[in-house]
């Protein structure tokens, strides 16, 4: 599925990222359809975070051009990029640890209530039927994750897992066009990634919105993506399905060994 311009949700041709003399991306293409998970592995030092700070703008490319919904944003700064609609979560924990689990995910939605910020400020009916939406919403996500004994406990309160998992619903909360999921499975149980694993193919699947996975998890990426990415000391080595990606012979060897 492309967006209404004919064009890939995301697009990225002949990206490179340099760091002084080193090469972190070496003309690196790839794109993302809207309601496609793409996932993008390799091994420590292969470029992803750096494919990952390039797309959000955090460091900027040497060469090469990416588009947003068919928009050139390379050179934009990474909150005019997050304003467009381009959500991410990063390795590191980003919640604010002084509210609660259901204010950190209502974070995420704030760009989705309806209001106006008059109605919100003089407490229209219009804004109050925003708000109940918007808990609605959180406290659904919530709960599908199992952690709604905790959405009155303070973030900082929570296990390293617990909170991984609050960041990724504040992210998916926002519904934005194009999601970028750094490591999502960190720090989870089986069952917590198989139900965010679930959450992800519905965003994808029903909403239309595109997903770019780093992830280590193989078996989370190989049930969940439509097509994988493998990097490889900066530059692109192999990119199809999980079916094609687990009989290339080059990845076999590399990453995902011979069995």
């Amino acid at each position: 599925m492309t967006n209404a311009s004919g064009k890939p949700l995301l697009q990225l041709d002949r990206v490179s990222v340099s760091f002084g003399g080193l090469k972190a991306l070496s003309n690196v293409s790839l794109t993302v359809n809207a309601g496609e998970i793409v996932a993008v592995i390799g091994p420590n030092g292969a470029g992803k975070t750096s494919l990952f700070n390039s797309i959000t703008g955090f460091v900027p490319i040497t060469t090469g051009s990416i588009q947003f919904q068919g928009a050139q944003i390379e050179g934009l700064s990474a909150h005019e990029i997050a304003a467009l609609g381009v959500r991410r979560t990063f390795q590191n924990n980003g919640l604010a640890p002084t509210l609660s689990v259901l204010e950190n995910v209502l974070a995420g939605l704030h760009t989705r209530i309806s209001a106006s910020p008059a109605a919100i400020v003089l407490g229209l009916p219009s804004a109050r039927r925003a708000e109940k939406l918007a808990i609605a919403r959180s406290r659904e996500l919530i709960s599908r994750m199992g952690l709604s004994s905790h959405e009155n406990e303070l973030a900082s309160n929570l296990s390293g897992g617990q909170q991984r998992m609050v960041e990724i619903l504040r992210a998916i909360a926002a519904e934005a066009p194009l999601l970028l999921l750094d490591e999502p499975a960190v720090g989870l149980s089986p069952p917590m990634r198989a139900e965010l694993g679930s959450i992800v193919r519905e965003l994808a699947r029903a909403r239309g919105i595109g997903v770019l996975l780093i992830e280590h998890a193989i078996e989370l990426v190989m049930q969940t993506s439509d097509r994988i990415a493998v990097l490889s000391n900066g530059e692109k080595i192999a990119d199809g399905s999980p079916d094609e990606i687990r009989s290339n012979q080059t990845v076999l060897e590399a990453y995902l060994g011979h069995g």
